[in-house]
């Protein structure tokens, strides 16, 4: 991800804070949502803030990083999506009424493979531009996946005529009747992708914060060096858990 001579472990660190609170997180959601213990959890506020900031924090990162790891973003991208697919294919035969499609996996695999091709134009971005319209265009179009853009008063009903093509679904359109228990559209989320994409340039342009960033963040650096791993084993070993707590 980085050169071998300087890796940025606080950024490790993030991401080690942000996978353990993602397995806290779904180890809740299985007890309370899946083995029905609060059915109500999952509305709470806190809780859907909660989920958001651990998110929008992995798929920011992604983004960050994507530049130092263009060596292997090719493989990396087949292979997220390749597990991405095995995911949905396990929930729909394993646990139907919590299927997945179109997951975070897919997305962020998807999202590494679409920065190839707009590489050459937003590297002619501004990079401070590119971050604040980035999230502006994230912000808009955060609810299209409900049938419409923009925020407060501000908003425009999108075509219905796009929501009853399929295909579209990945994109942020989804038909009458789709359901995913965890859907990540290229539409808003590849903004915020960009984000991290674009910040990175302002983080390469600091030495101060290069700095800053190779100081490792004890356990949480190691944690963060695994994220693939750890999430593609944790929902296994929590619904095992559930199951000899609540069978």
């Amino acid at each position: 991800m980085q050169n071998k001579e300087k890796r940025y472990f606080l950024i490790d660190g993030i991401r080690g804070a942000a996978i353990i609170n993602m397995v806290l997180f779904h180890f809740l959601y299985d007890i309370f949502i899946v083995y029905e213990r609060n059915p109500l959890w999952y509305d709470c506020m806190p809780i859907h803030i909660w989920q958001q900031i651990i998110c929008w924090t992995f798929i920011f990162i992604s983004g960050f990083v994507w530049t130092w790891g263009i060596k292997s973003n090719l493989q990396r991208g087949i292979f997220f999506n390749i597990c991405g697919l095995v995911i949905s294919i396990i929930t729909v035969v394993l646990i139907p009424s919590e299927e997945i499609w179109f997951g975070i996996l897919n997305f962020m695999g998807c999202a590494v493979l679409l920065m190839y091709p707009i590489k050459r134009t937003t590297d002619k971005i501004p990079p401070t531009f590119g971050v604040v319209m980035s999230f502006i265009l994230f912000i808009i179009f955060k609810n299209i996946q409900n049938g419409y853009i923009g925020f407060g008063h501000l908003v425009l009903a999108v075509p219905k005529v796009l929501y009853s093509i399929k295909i579209l679904t990945p994109i942020g359109f989804p038909f009458s009747g789709f359901y995913s228990s965890d859907f990540f559209p290229i539409l808003p989320w590849m903004f915020l992708y960009l984000c991290g994409y674009f910040f990175n340039k302002i983080f390469e342009s600091h030495n101060k914060w290069k700095k800053i960033a190779t100081h490792k963040i004890p356990i949480l650096s190691l944690v963060g060096k695994k994220t693939i791993w750890i999430y593609l084993l944790h929902q296994p070993i929590s619904m095992l858990i559930c199951n000899l707590l609540f069978r």
